[in-house]
């Protein structure tokens, strides 16, 4: 089966569905329901097809504002595996190792984190809340969404934090990423959304505007992550949404050794990696794990 196939083949997420924008401008594109019921019955994905069929339509596009206040709901419940995670803190760790010789190598140029598929940007908020990194580091949260984006930005102005939210693509040369600052690039369940073709296109764009570093956390697929998925999602998770793609995407993850392929493909001039899931059964906190890339000396 060719790369196309195995790609067509994936299950698809419902939140992957409900919103589009244009790749160019990034306006907000209308769904039509009838869509994403075709999408999902290519996929065998007839459940997730019940779930799609209950939500509110106008004219037979997906309702708008329904669909926002939906996103945001299950983006606050994502705010709380991330916390049962501990992802915050670990990526503290790692953000730490790679600022300081930043820092103590050229102090004058600031140094900036950008967080890619930000959401609600829990984990930039959590960083500014704790100052793990000191002022001289800028926290970034970039996002496609802007209803995510202005809630990030009103969460973090009512939670008095020095950390900003912008709308767009973090890619797009002069935007997030971008001279004069040294860049460290983040993201958290993001990378499991990219199909297996589009992950080596990911890594390239990162090497193409010269980030220092990055570090891109996500699950390591395994049958016990699929059904520690499934008792968090079904115990924690009250949305049908958050339940169905919280378990898809344990699934859906790709292993450790392809993203170490791509991450060597798209940036070779990085020393990257992934580590091996651990034998048996991981700890909680380590359910999801990083590839990095670095080019620090």
């Amino acid at each position: 089966m060719h790369d196309e196939e195995l790609d067509a083949a994936r299950p698809v997420e419902l939140t992957d569905l409900l919103w589009s924008c244009d790749p160019g401008t990034g306006a907000r594109l209308p769904v039509r329901l009838d869509d994403v019921l075709a999408t999902l019955t290519a996929t065998g994905q007839r459940r997730a097809a019940r779930v799609a069929e209950g939500l509110p339509t106008r004219g037979g596009y997906l309702d708008e504002a329904a669909v926002d206040a939906l996103l945001l709901r299950v983006h606050a419940e994502l705010q709380r595996l991330e916390e049962e995670l501990q992802l915050p803190r670990r990526l503290a760790e790692t953000l730490q190792a790679w600022s300081r010789p930043l820092l103590a190598a050229c102090p004058e140029v600031p140094v900036r984190v950008v967080d890619v598929g930000c959401g609600l940007g829990y984990a930039l908020r959590w960083l500014a809340a704790h100052q793990v990194l000191g002022p001289q580091v800028e926290l970034v949260g970039v996002d496609l969404n802007t209803t995510l984006v202005d809630r990030a930005s009103a969460l973090a102005e009512a939670e008095g934090l020095d950390c900003r939210f912008e709308a767009g693509d973090a890619f797009t040369p002069g935007f997030a990423v971008q001279d004069p600052a040294r860049t460290m690039v983040v993201s958290s369940g993001l990378v499991h959304h990219l199909s297996p073709a589009e992950l080596v296109s990911f890594f390239a764009a990162q090497q193409a505007l010269e980030v220092d570093a990055f570090a891109h956390f996500d699950i390591e697929p395994s049958r016990w992550a699929t059904v520690g998925a499934w008792v968090f999602h079904r115990a924690r998770m009250r949305e049908r949404v958050s339940r169905h793609d919280g378990v898809l995407s344990a699934r859906r993850a790709h292993p450790a050794r392809v993203l170490r392929v791509a991450a060597r493909t798209g940036a070779p001039d990085y020393t990257t990696d992934c580590p091996d899931p651990p034998r048996w059964r991981p700890p909680l906190t380590q359910v999801l794990r990083p590839v990095t890339g670095s080019r620090l000396p």
